[in-house]
């Protein structure tokens, strides 16, 4: 016959077993949300958090490579200029290093009729200089101190458009 005390010590074991495993997820939560956001690593490599929109849900970085993964909800585009429409991906890749983005996935920009790969994005002093590979074209770095968001770009509340001060428009054709 079965005594009461084993089962009762097994019952309180498993108790003691998973109040513990509640605390250590707990403190894991809290540990990850001092992490960095997204935007803060942006800022660490001398880019400003702008070049993404708001709602980045989550990220990677392998800190050695310089690669990253950043995620937003769903697809997210906006309009900047009568020409400039940007679209972005739920994942959006590459690498980055100080003042260099490359390798860029998930970002497009429509110019004319045309949706092109931005593919690498590279600051120049007061200047981001956005590739699509064939071309470029350079913009003052204040037009990307704020995230722009999904849907109505930098001005959401008039819904007017805003427009960046674009520096110049390089072609390698």
């Amino acid at each position: 016959m079965m005594s009461l005390i084993p089962i009762s010590t097994l019952l309180l074991s498993l108790l003691f077993i998973f109040l513990h495993q509640s605390a250590v997820a707990t403190s894991s939560l809290s540990a990850n949300s001092d992490q960095l956001s997204a935007y803060d690593i942006l800022q660490s490599y001398n880019f400003p958090a702008g070049l993404l929109p708001k709602g980045i849900t989550q990220y990677d970085i392998d800190r050695e490579t310089g690669q990253f993964h950043a995620y937003l909800d769903g697809t997210c585009s906006f309009s900047l200029e009568g020409s400039y429409q940007l679209k972005y991906k739920s994942k959006i890749s590459g690498y980055i290093s100080e003042n260099k983005l490359t390798s860029l996935t998930g970002v497009s920009v429509k110019v004319l009729f045309l949706w092109l790969n931005i593919v690498e994005v590279t600051r120049n002093g007061d200047d981001i200089d956005f590739s699509v590979g064939i071309a470029s074209a350079s913009f003052a770095i204040d037009n990307f101190y704020e995230c722009p968001q999904c849907g109505c770009g930098l001005d959401c509340v008039s819904g007017q458009v805003s427009k960046p001060r674009v520096k110049s428009l390089v072609s390698s054709i």
